[in-house]
């Protein structure tokens, strides 16, 4: 993950620096382009779909299945009127995490998280899922700033966040009891911090881009768990 997160830091600044030697060209051009900027695209949508990970994690954890986030934002775009290859966006949307695992149970009203290996019942599926209000700003280059939907970009930010559901979701396919083919579900945040603050990272073409994220912040409350920092790599679409 670290390896990723340098990768595409070096491609940021390098992108930056390029776009330095063409300040005094654009500036030749700035009245054409102002006019060009009006009401154009901008990635002012954006539906985010990925792989979902917990950095630090202990080994003793038992994750299995297609661990996934899915995002969506609305977001502002300000070009820069020194340079508008650069601009600035911010916007509000909701993230979601399905975090996957096998043969094990998590009760979120006990204190601390217990990630007991459950060897009574037998799951087809069973996983912790949580949601959030975010509200993500970030800085842009584009080298196509009137037509974003046919630009090389690059985007560098963070976003915060505040917890709006963590619940777990259990798909029992036979019980203690010898029941089975029901879903139980659990609701309750008290263990996790309600408030996420991630980096993020964007490269693509057009309305296709990659991402990655990374949460700073503990996600687990402390004492509740291990201090586990989510990430997610994945494919963006964007426009409007």
């Amino acid at each position: 993950m670290k390896r990723f997160l340098l990768v595409i830091s070096l491609l940021v600044w390098g992108s930056f620096l390029w776009a330095q030697t063409e300040t005094d060209t654009l500036s030749r051009k700035k009245s054409r382009n102002s006019s060009q900027l009006s009401g154009r695209a901008a990635d002012h949508f954006m539906i985010q779909l990925g792989y979902n990970g917990w950095a630090g994690s202990p080994d003793s954890f038992r994750t299995g299945g297609l661990s996934r986030t899915f995002n969506m934002y609305f977001m502002f775009d300000f070009p820069f009127k020194s340079n508008p290859r650069f601009s600035a966006a911010v916007g509000a949307g909701l993230g979601t995490d399905n975090m996957f695992f096998k043969q094990t149970s998590v009760d979120l009203r006990k204190f601390p998280l217990n990630f007991a290996h459950d060897t009574l019942n037998t799951y087809k599926k069973y996983k912790i899922a949580t949601g959030f209000l975010e509200v993500p700003v970030e800085l842009r280059y584009a080298t196509r700033p009137e037509n974003f939907n046919k630009s090389f970009k690059v985007a560098l930010g963070i976003k915060v966040g505040t917890m709006i559901d963590a619940h777990t979701k259990a798909k029992i396919t036979r019980d203690v009891e010898g029941y089975g083919g029901y879903t139980r579900k659990l609701k309750d945040r008290r263990n996790f911090n309600s408030t996420r603050l991630a980096g993020t990272l964007r490269v693509g073409y057009g309305v296709f881009s990659v991402f990655g994220t990374y949460q700073f912040n503990e996600f687990i409350r402390e004492g509740a768990g291990p201090n586990v920092k989510p990430y997610s790599i994945g494919l963006t679409i964007s426009g409007l």
